[in-house]
């Protein structure tokens, strides 16, 4: 079944095309990578899965629904959650307060209820950190709750991130480099991280990433971009051992 369907994406700045028809399919359950030389045009393509930028052509689509051009907290509630190369926690907030921050989507009180601590107040703040607890617990990180974001330590706020957009209930998961900064220690926890997270939440994954090692051990599937375009599509063991995949990107 086809999760996430985008047809002859485009966009320009400038007069430059930084994405050019860019097609994918992406099935549910899937791992899927998006790889590509730097300024080849993968985090704006997040952009535009995200709504962050709007596409001057093409068509995004999420279970069939077009959601193309919408506003990005209403893709968020459509099912598309994301991480980011520069990791963007809460860092003046709890570990625990990060998580619930991606839970308003899905719990809610009024403002007047919440002034003035009525019954549903409670209720709701209950369930909402039993719920975050519970996603804590996944990451091994129940036991730094009541921390500062800020004071975790690199990996663990990589894992907090994606605590965080899981907590959002996604459909989809986009991670843009989550490997980024780690040692090869980090990494390898990083990619059990991802397979029990694809395995435990049911999770379609997209990412986008540098490290070959990660990429060729958890993606089953990559589109390879170039200067905007795509370059070629596949199978990951094919398109890895591609000549020009090697020219244009691993031989960079």
């Amino acid at each position: 079944m086809t999760l996430l369907e985008v047809k002859n994406l485009t966009i320009s700045f400038g007069g430059l095309r930084a994405v050019d028809d860019f097609n994918i399919e992406i099935k549910k359950g899937q791992l899927y990578g998006l790889i590509g030389p730097n300024g080849a045009g993968k985090t704006t393509v997040f952009n535009l899965l995200t709504g962050v930028y709007k596409p001057d052509e093409g068509i995004i689509k999420l279970e069939g629904r077009d959601i193309t051009g919408l506003k990005t907290i209403d893709i968020n509630k459509s099912g598309i959650a994301r991480t980011f190369q520069n990791i963007r926690l809460f860092k003046e907030l709890t570990v625990l307060d990060n998580v619930k921050a991606g839970l308003h989507n899905h719990y809610h009180y009024s403002t007047i209820e919440g002034i003035l601590r009525l019954p549903k107040y409670y209720k709701v703040e209950k369930e909402m950190n039993e719920r975050a607890m519970e996603l804590l617990k996944v990451f091994e990180l129940d036991a730094e709750a009541d921390y500062l974001a800020s004071n975790l330590p690199y990996g663990k706020q990589r894992k907090l991130e994606i605590a965080r957009a899981l907590a959002t209930e996604p459909k989809l998961l986009l991670l843009d480099e989550p490997a980024a900064g780690m040692n090869p220690n980090e990494t390898g926890e990083l990619m059990d991280t991802i397979r029990f997270v694809r395995d435990q939440f049911d999770m379609t994954i997209l990412l986008i990433e540098h490290d070959m090692k990660l990429v060729s051990g958890i993606c089953e599937e990559l589109t390879v971009l170039n200067f905007g375009r795509i370059l070629t599509q596949g199978k990951t063991g094919t398109v890895l051992n591609d000549p020009q995949v090697i020219t244009a990107y691993l031989g960079e």
